[in-house]
């Protein structure tokens, strides 16, 4: 009898868009979803595995949910001293610059604004000492609750319904934003630039000292599923090795995103070796353990969570050896 198809959710990472190409996984045909938005799969009955906040997984697991289970797929990676914004006028030049000032965010608990703020404590800057302000990018994005459930503390606010973050950045009720994705024009006409001026020297210096890109989104499995067909832990990981690696050779042959594409490749191998976007444990276990220190640290959760209750599925790490031509 042939298996019902794995009903996958994610965003249409270059990465990630194959498994929509006849891939089948410890024998099921993959049903993949390009979406919109990252899916909560808590939420999501249709989905049998989808990309996920790692944020609200560890928060789950901590709090006893664990009717999914995460794999080290970090299909969502990204260093964050890029995503704080000030005005090309503004004096503020690094994150101990920060400490004391009004800075506005897209939300609260979210991954990488949690990545950004630990930004600011590994400079000694108090978060409590700065006034918070969580609202969309811009006044036309989507409106939602941005505290993502938890409860705030007295110095983060919400701005006013129908402002937006670079509006407020604009017009100085704001000193800085932390924002995931650029606003637009953000590269031609912004008027806004990165606090760090030369962000990637910035990040390069926090790669030789961490050893990784921050993750923020991975893949998690509905956990009924995975006991019922373990074999899937591992065929999911190599399903989304191979979707990485035939970008990868589309992309170097065939996809030159900019003129500059070769020489940035190139940059890119020297820095981070062959494969910026590795699958696997444990390669991943100092990442998420400093993730899950920066939570604690920033009281979004009590204690970190065991590794092996976060990961509980063994598998072996499927790094890819063409990933950076």
């Amino acid at each position: 009898m042939a298996l019902k198809p794995l009903r996958v959710g994610a965003r249409p990472w270059a990465h990630v868009t194959a498994l929509g190409a006849g891939v089948t996984v410890a024998g099921h045909a993959v049903d993949y979803h390009a979406l919109a938005t990252t899916p909560r799969i808590w939420d999501e009955p249709d989905l049998d595995v989808a990309e996920t906040s790692l944020s609200q997984y560890v928060r789950a697991r901590s709090a006893g949910d664990d009717s999914v289970t995460g794999l080290p797929i970090f299909v969502m990676r990204g260093f964050r001293q890029r995503c704080i914004l000030v005005p090309e006028s503004s004096p503020l030049e690094s994150a101990a610059d920060l400490a004391g000032r009004r800075i506005g965010l897209t939300g609260w608990p979210d991954s990488g604004n949690t990545w950004t703020r630990e930004l600011l404590t590994r400079e000694g800057v108090d978060l409590g000492g700065i006034e918070w302000f969580l609202g969309p990018l811009t006044p036309d994005a989507p409106q939602f609750d941005r505290s993502g459930g938890v409860e705030l503390a007295g110095n983060v606010h919400e701005l006013e319904a129908g402002d937006g973050l670079t509006h407020a950045l604009e017009r100085g009720h704001l000193d800085a934003i932390m924002t995931p994705f650029m606003p637009p024009g953000f590269y031609t006409r912004s008027g806004l630039r990165t606090l760090h001026r030369d962000s990637q020297s910035a990040e390069e210096a926090y790669y030789r000292e961490r050893g990784y890109l921050p993750g923020m989104h991975l893949i998690a499995v509905r956990t009924a599923l995975l006991d019922r067909q373990p074999a899937l832990a591992q065929g999911l990981v190599d399903a989304f090795e191979e979707a990485k690696q035939h970008n990868a050779r589309l992309r170097d042959k065939l996809q030159d995103a900019f003129p500059w594409h070769d020489r940035e490749q190139a940059r890119t191998a020297r820095t981070f070796g062959t494969d910026w976007l590795p699958y696997g444990w444990p390669g991943d276990q100092p990442m998420v353990a400093d993730f899950q220190q920066a939570l604690v640290t920033q009281d979004l959760l009590p204690a970190p969570v065991p590794d092996h209750e976060l990961f509980p599925h063994q598998v072996a790490p499927s790094t890819s050896k063409e990933y950076v031509a």
